[in-house]
């Protein structure tokens, strides 16, 4: 068989593939937030494909640690303040503030269920692709996914003493499951994304960044699909209860950003504006899964009309942040 006449086949069969991935990935944040609609358009395949929401969980966190550079990692490690200040104002100031608000008007009592929606996108860790996300918006990746990492791995201590506060007894944690499923995702992804970074090479992986983000950008819609279920129905039957609630997981996405990035704002507009972003877009996929799914009609809509600020922001925003970055002599990370 002759090898040297079937590598340029090959290279053509897969020019096209590659083409579209790149395109994906150069229009990245145009494209997720497309994305975020179109998979509305889809009702059908979303209970199919919603067991399949922890595995694109786990592709979405390879391609992170794959897209950044530890070195770039190590590098926001040797200033450690930061990181301890933002995960602290993360996941613990922000859930205890908005607990105390929402103890002031009796929202426990009032709508329990959209208690339990508070704790889920406050106590939560930043979605698994804030770096990507990051990444799309011209910010530092690299401190994107050391922020993340860090509540990632401080959610299972955190999550339960924040449960307490908000939902007393209402919601069983296990917290030793918890922390052993969040152990084998890291563990597990990271092992990954460092098997394909030693076969590929780090000039492959640099090359190749627009296609990882394209990939993401897939698998952000894949996702999207998979939240949606059930929600084009209860639009039909209950309207504006869809379009009061979407209203409302906007205005707290922009609320805990805008809290963030005034909180933080001393360290570098570009660093806080990065910090801010992840607070805003929780991974309430990651709590519900903790509670088995089990939750409440109402907070299962909450977490999956939440994804439209996760999904949208990142194009609405992505001028300031590229303004906030040009201000801090800080060069974007990806022309996107």
């Amino acid at each position: 068989m002759n090898f040297r006449s079937i590598a340029p086949t090959a290279r053509k069969a897969l020019a096209a593939p590659r083409a579209a991935l790149n395109f994906l990935g150069r229009h990245g944040a145009r494209a997720a937030a497309a994305s975020a609609v179109a998979g509305l358009m889809l009702p059908a395949f979303s209970a199919t494909l919603r067991p399949w929401i922890p595995y694109a969980i786990f592709a979405l966190l390879v391609l992170a640690f794959l897209r950044v550079e530890p070195a770039g990692v190590a590098r926001r490690l040797t200033r450690p303040m930061i990181i301890v200040v933002a995960v602290v104002w993360m996941m613990a100031a922000i859930p205890l503030g908005a607990g105390l608000v929402a103890h002031a008007f009796h929202l426990e009592t009032l709508a329990p269920q959209m208690m339990l929606a508070l704790f889920i996108v406050t106590a939560a860790p930043p979605v698994m692709s804030a770096p990507a996300f990051a990444f799309l918006m011209g910010l530092d990746g690299a401190l994107s996914l050391t922020v993340m990492v860090a509540c990632v791995l401080l959610t299972p201590l955190a999550a339960p003493f924040v449960a307490g506060f908000l939902l007393a007894d209402a919601l069983p944690l296990e917290p030793l499951t918890l922390a052993m499923n969040l152990g084998g995702l890291l563990v597990g992804s990271i092992a990954v994304a460092w098997a394909v970074r030693r076969m590929a090479g780090r000039t492959r992986i640099a090359a190749a960044r627009s296609e990882i983000d394209g990939i993401n950008v897939i698998l952000l819609f894949a996702f999207i699909v998979m939240a949606m279920d059930g929600v084009v129905d209860r639009f039909m039957s209950d309207p504006m209860l869809i379009v009061a609630i979407t209203a409302l997981t906007f205005a707290v996405a922009f609320a805990q950003i805008a809290v963030t990035y005034l909180g933080l704002r001393r360290i570098g507009r570009a660093d806080a504006f990065t910090i801010a972003l992840a607070a805003g877009n929780r991974n309430m996929g990651l709590m519900v899964a903790a509670m088995g799914g089990a939750v409440p009609d109402l907070t299962w809509l909450y977490f999956a009309l939440g994804q439209f600020p996760i999904y949208m922001l990142p194009l609405i925003l992505k001028p300031l942040a590229r303004r906030m970055a040009a201000a801090d002599g800080a060069p974007a990370t990806a022309d996107r």
